[in-house]
């Protein structure tokens, strides 16, 4: 299967309500912070809600 790279490029400050759970849920804490998942439906479901924030990197 698949796998991506996410990495949180931008502030959550000021951000909505549920960017911020979507970003928690995806596991990115910090800004510069990153993660690797599966690619399913709903992973990139949650990066196309938030794609302005993230950089996404086919592993």
């Amino acid at each position: 299967m698949a796998k991506v790279k996410v990495t949180l490029t931008k502030s959550l400050i000021g951000k909505k309500p549920d960017q911020k759970a979507t970003v928690k849920a995806l596991g990115l804490n910090k800004l510069g912070s990153s993660v690797e998942h599966d690619v399913t439906p709903q992973i990139r479901g949650m990066i196309n809600k938030i794609n302005f924030m993230v950089k996404v990197e086919e592993v």
